[in-house]
C-alpha cells in the first residue's frame, strides 16, 4: 500500500464513512487465541463506536516488545483470549460516537495506549502524564463506557481489546481520550512516520527529554538498543549529549544506532558493564536508561550512573514479580531512579508539537522503519523482532 500524503482526502484512502457509519464493519484482523500461538488472520466484526468513542481505519501498525510480551503471555494475570493486540499505529477516523468533538470523520490520527481525558486530577497536573481513567492498563480488556468489546468473531464471540488501542485490525474502536489528531499544515511527516509517535519513538525520546531532561554536554548510557533504546539515544543526541554509550548483546545494533557514540557488548569482557562505563566516563554517566525489562541489566544501569547526581530511568517492561535489585542504602550515594511511561508525554496535549519537531528534523525518524509487510505476514514480523533483525516493521492492510 502506498503511503498517502497528509493532504489526501478520503477518496485516496478508499474510505467512505457514509456507507459504514453506524453499521457493523466486517474486516481483517490478526487475532491471538492463546499464549505464543500463531496469529490467525481472519475476518472479524467491528461494531459502531458508542458514546465518547472513535472508530478508526488503521493504515499502518507496527510491533514492539510490549506486543511480544503480551502475545507470549509472559504475565499470566494479563492473559485474555481471543484478543487483538497492537498499540502503535496511524489511521483515519471513520466515524465517531455521541459526544465526540475533538476529532471528526476523515481526520488523520494515531491511537495512544496512555490516554488523556483532560479532566481528571492527574491530567490537570503538569508533573505527570498519567490519566485516572484512560492511563495504560494491561489488565483492561473491554471498553470503558459499558464494559463490553467492540470486536467479535463472525460467529458472534467477543474478542478482547488490548492497551486501549488494538491496532492489529483494519478497523478499531478506541475511547476518544486515546486519539490524537494531526493536521498536515503543522508538520511534514508521512502517515508512516506518524505511526512511530504512538509508542516507541515518543517513549524513548520523551524519556530523554521529559523524564531525564538530558542536558548539553552530558554523558548517557542506554541499555538495550531496540527501537525505544535507540529513540533514547536519538533524543540524547538532539539535546547535545557529549557521549552516548549503547549496551546490547547484539553487535549488529551498533550499525543502526542513531546517536550512539560508543558501544559495549556485555559478552565481550568478564568485567561488569557498569565498571567499564565508569572507566569511560570518569566515574559514571549523568543519565542511564534501562530498556530491556531485565533486573540484572537494571542493576548495571543503576551502578553506571555517577554517584552524587546520576539518574537511572526505567523503560523496560518487567513482567516478573522480582523486586528492584537495589538496597535502600545505595540510594544514599546520591544516585536516583525513576520510571517513565510514554516518555512523559501527555498524548493529546504534547504529540502534535512533537510531530512538528520531528518534521523539522530535530528527531530523525526514517531509520526506525526497517521493514514493511502485509498483515498476513505478522508472524514473520514478530520473528524479525525476536531475532533482532528489525527495529520497527510496519504492517499494512
Amino acid at each position: 500500500m502506498a503511503c498517502p500524503a497528509m493532504a489526501n482526502g478520503n477518496d485516496s484512502l478508499n474510505l467512505k464513512p457514509s456507507e459504514t457509519k453506524g453499521k457493523t464493519i466486517t474486516c481483517k484482523a490478526a487475532v491471538a487465541y492463546g499464549p505464543g500461538e500463531p496469529f490467525v488472520v481472519e475476518n472479524i466484526l467491528v461494531h459502531p463506536p458508542q458514546k465518547m468513542e472513535v472508530r478508526i481505519k488503521i493504515l499502518y501498525t507496527s510491533i514492539c516488545h510490549t506486543d511480544l510480551s503480551a502475545w507470549r503471555g509472559v504475565s499470566e494475570a494479563q492473559r485474555a483470549y481471543p484478543r487483538i493486540l497492537g498499540h502503535e499505529a496511524s489511521g483515519i477516523v471513520e466515524s465517531v460516537g455521541e459526544g465526540v468533538s475533538e476529532v471528526k470523520e476523515g481526520d488523520i490520527v494515531v491511537p495512544i495506549f496512555n490516554g488523556e481525558c483532560g479532566e481528571c486530577t492527574l491530567c490537570k497536573c503538569e508533573k505527570t502524564n498519567k490519566c485516572e481513567i484512560y492511563g495504560v492498563n494491561p489488565m483492561k480488556k473491554v471498553m470503558e463506557g459499558d464494559g463490553t468489546s467492540r470486536f467479535s468473531t463472525v460467529h458472534g464471540k467477543p474478542i478482547f481489546h488490548f492497551l486501549n488501542t488494538s491496532t492489529f485490525s483494519e478497523y478499531t474502536v478506541v475511547d476518544s481520550a486515546c486519539v490524537v489528531k494531526f493536521v498536515s499544515t503543522d508538520h511534514s511527516l508521512s502517515i508512516k512516520n506518524l505511526t512511530l509517535l504512538s509508542c516507541g519513538v515518543s517513549t524513548g525520546v520523551g524519556a530523554a527529554w521529559n523524564t531525564a531532561n538530558v542536558h548539553s554536554g552530558s554523558t548517557v548510557a542506554v541499555f538495550g538498543l531496540g527501537a525505544v533504546g535507540l529513540a533514547v539515544a536519538e533524543g540524547a543526541r538532539a539535546r547535545g549529549a557529549s557521549k552516548i554509550i549503547g549496551v546490547d548483546i547484539n553487535p549488529d545494533k551498533f550499525i543502526k544506532a542513531m546517536g550512539v557514540t560508543n558501544f559495549i557488548n556485555p559478552k565481550d569482557e568478564e568485567k561488569p558493564v557498569y565498571e567499564r562505563i565508569r572507566e569511560m566516563t570518569d566515574g559514571g554517566v549523568h543519565y542511564s536508561f534501562e530498556c530491556t525489562g531485565n533486573v540484572d541489566v537494571l542493576r548495571d544501569a543503576f551502578l553506571s550512573a555517577h554517584e552524587g547526581w546520576g539518574l537511572t530511568v526505567v523503560l523496560g517492561i518487567h513482567a516478573s514479580p522480582t523486586l528492584l535489585p537495589i538496597h535502600p542504602m545505595e540510594l544514599f550515594d546520591g544516585r536516583n531512579i525513576v520510571g517513565s511511561v510514554f516518555g512523559g508525554f501527555k498524548g493529546r496535549s504534547h504529540l502534535p508539537h512533537f510531530a512538528k519537531q520531528c518534521g523539522q528534523g530535530v528527531v530523525k525518524l526514517d531509520n526506525f522503519i526497517t521493514h514493511e509487510l502485509p498483515l498476513e505476514e505478522i508472524d514473520k514480523a514478530f520473528d524479525l523482532l525476536i531475532t533482532g533483525k528489525s527495529l520497527r516493521c510496519l504492517l499494512h492492510f
